[in-house]
């Protein structure tokens, strides 16, 4: 039997361009989000990114802004130490009204938080059903239909743990800068590797660009500060691991919440600090990731 030998460019060359796949959501032009400034934050799961999110979005309505941060998780406990509670998901929602979306209002799947932050959680499909693109999709067409983002100065998406598909990269397609929460360890940043490859095969076709890095959760940053360097990423902000934020998330509340002291005032100073850089024009950021040897060779061995 005669086999023929095709080159690996070639099978590389027919590939379809990121978001042509069957299994990728497509960004509907007309769901643009309009003039607010958009972050979406990833990071390793268990990272700490809702709590992340969650002060960030204090930090912005400190500085005056009008906020709405999204959920992206079925957990839908992104929002929960702005609202102190958990909130209903969109899906749950829009399950009420058989999905017709015509017949909800505003206040039926979007809540107020602290300091007047607007907090939506979209939820998820049932697991192993459907896709996460498809609900971010969603949301941002209620938010659209609703007219609520037209009067937003930030919005900020709150993504589940590791880009394993196209669907958990949806909120790249709308997002103007994205941001990688990750601590100072290997698996971290390994997840933040991905997550890197992840927002460059966006770029090529949608305007999100990388924004930065915030460490949390750790004493150093001396693994990451590596990683940045050989990447060309920029540290952002720094958030040890104090048991004063564990605390706040314990007592359904933000950081800005807590009672004062010098930690707690450091921390919440740097979230004004990451708040206000975030608010100026970032540069654009490029960044080719590693492969999988290559990190363990950065960061693996001594």
């Amino acid at each position: 039997m005669n086999t023929v030998s095709i080159p690996v460019s070639a099978i590389q060359s027919a590939r379809p361009p990121d978001g042509d796949g069957s299994v990728q959501v497509h960004l509907d032009p007309n769901m643009k989000i309009g003039n607010a400034k958009v972050f979406a934050i990833y990071g390793k799961g268990g990272i700490g990114k809702s709590t992340t999110s969650s002060n960030l979005s204090a930090a912005f309505s400190k500085l005056g802004k009008r906020v709405l941060q999204i959920g992206c998780d079925p957990k839908h406990d992104s929002t929960f130490t702005l609202t102190g509670k958990l909130v209903p998901t969109v899906i749950d929602i829009l399950e009420t009204v058989d999905f017709h979306a015509e017949e909800l209002k505003i206040e039926d799947f979007v809540y107020q938080g602290y300091n007047g932050v607007m907090c939506v959680e979209a939820g998820g499909p049932p697991a192993g059903t459907g896709c996460g693109g498809y609900v971010v999709g969603q949301t941002v067409k209620l938010l659209k239909e609703h007219h609520l983002l037209e009067d937003t100065d930030v919005v900020i998406f709150d993504v589940l743990g590791d880009v394993v598909c196209g669907g958990f990269a949806a909120p790249l397609q709308h997002a103007d800068r994205a941001l990688i929460v990750t601590a100072n360890d290997f698996d971290s940043i390994f997840a933040m590797n991905r997550i890197v490859q992840a927002i460059s095969a966006k770029a090529k076709n949608y305007d999100v660009r990388l924004g930065g890095v915030i460490a949390n959760r750790s004493a150093g940053t001396d693994q990451i500060d590596k990683f940045n360097e050989k990447l060309g990423l920029k540290l952002m902000a720094h958030f040890p691991d104090l048991d004063a934020i564990r605390r706040s998330r314990l007592k359904k509340c933000t950081i800005f919440e807590m009672e004062s002291t010098p930690e707690i005032i450091a921390v919440q100073e740097e979230y004004l600090r990451l708040a206000a850089s975030l608010l100026e024009d970032l540069p654009e950021v490029y960044a080719e990731s590693l492969k999988d040897r290559e990190i363990f060779d950065l960061l693996g061995f001594d």
